[in-house]
């Protein structure tokens, strides 16, 4: 199941590189609820279309920013990945820590971001 949910969390980790509102929404059919909800220290969302408004208004302020995992652990539907924040050249910008939790089809239903403000 570990590489079911990685795949799942790399999967809705694109979904923020992604330039297009379209692109966007092919990653959350293959990784996340339709009621999904998003948590970070500055906002909440509620389903993809906030999501998506609030990954969209991410890359107008940092152009081609997106985020890599470099650790990643999970069990009994949950997980836990450590990533970098990269600016559209590559650069490390922070880190945080993300939790997410996985329904009976194995899509993400929540993710919690932890980072530094």
């Amino acid at each position: 199941m570990n590489n079911d949910h990685q795949k799942i969390w790399e999967t809705y980790t694109q979904s923020w590189k992604a330039n297009t509102a379209s692109e966007k929404r092919d990653l959350y059919r293959a990784s996340l609820s339709e009621h999904c909800v998003y948590t970070d220290p500055l906002t909440q969302t509620k389903g993809w279309q906030q999501l998506e408004e609030y990954m969209l208004d991410f890359h107008k302020q940092i152009p081609g920013g997106h985020f890599e995992t470099f650790y990643f652990s999970n069990h009994h539907n949950k997980s836990m990945a450590k990533w970098h924040m990269k600016d559209g050249n590559g650069a490390t910008l922070s880190e945080g820590v993300s939790v997410g939790e996985y329904d009976e089809e194995g899509r993400l239903i929540s993710m919690t971001g932890f980072y530094e403000t």
